[in-house]
């Protein structure tokens, strides 16, 4: 139960995008409350009818907070950027703030969605083969785009909403198995962020809803 005044989240721990919004959270330092949904348990607890009034299209995340629940992970992690604005997560250069959004887009557009739970369950077959697929076309785009725009991090040395959603899909990599070598940009920008608190105390490995096996 949440308390008063305190945002809840509707997360998966392994989910992706729910990754993104508590990133976001923890480098704003604010306090929420989650409610885990499980989207395998039950045939899936996000395509319940009740959860159905949470978020329309069904997935996770979604963040109720200032009277208002609201889904899709970038859109929140904007409305959190817009009402709390410290510290920032987009450049204030207008060229800079576009090349984040353009990375953010890639990924959270180009290539989670073609290789996220739902679909993977309607390729059935080949799943492996597919995400992989998608995720190194992906990959190779993004490796090039991140060599004129990296810092030490995806857009210059702050970190920025791109990489909020970098970390999260090459844990997702990572998982299907994509070999990371032909990307050493997005390989040094991960492990630089990988050190920092907020990406580990948001970490999947570290969720009330993680199963025993694979807490850190």
């Amino acid at each position: 139960m949440a308390t008063v005044g305190k945002p809840l989240l509707f997360s998966y721990f392994r989910s992706s995008c729910s990754w993104r919004v508590r990133i976001a959270l923890a480098l704003k330092g604010i306090q929420y409350d989650q409610h885990p949904v499980n989207l395998i348990q039950d045939g899936g607890q996000q395509l319940t009818d009740d959860y159905r009034r949470v978020s329309p299209m069904q997935q996770v995340p979604a963040l109720r907070i200032d009277g208002v629940t609201l889904s899709q992970s970038l859109a929140i992690i904007e409305y959190l950027e817009e009402t709390r604005p410290h510290p920032p997560l987009f450049p204030r250069d207008p060229i800079r703030r576009a090349q984040c959004r353009e990375i953010s887009d890639l990924i959270a557009s180009g290539i989670q969605p073609v290789q996220n739970l739902a679909v993977l369950q309607r390729v059935g077959d080949g799943k492996l083969e597919w995400a992989q697929h998608f995720i190194t076309k992906g990959f190779q785009a993004l490796e090039v785009l991140l060599r004129n725009t990296a810092g030490r991090y995806c857009v210059g040395d702050e970190v920025t909403m791109a990489d909020l959603c970098l970390v999260p899909q090459v844990v997702n990599a990572d998982r299907f198995k994509v070999d990371l070598r032909p990307y050493p940009t997005i390989s040094r920008i991960n492990q630089a962020l990988l050190q920092l608190e907020a990406f580990q105390v948001s970490h999947p490995s570290r969720q009330p809803d993680t199963p025993p096996d694979l807490r850190a």
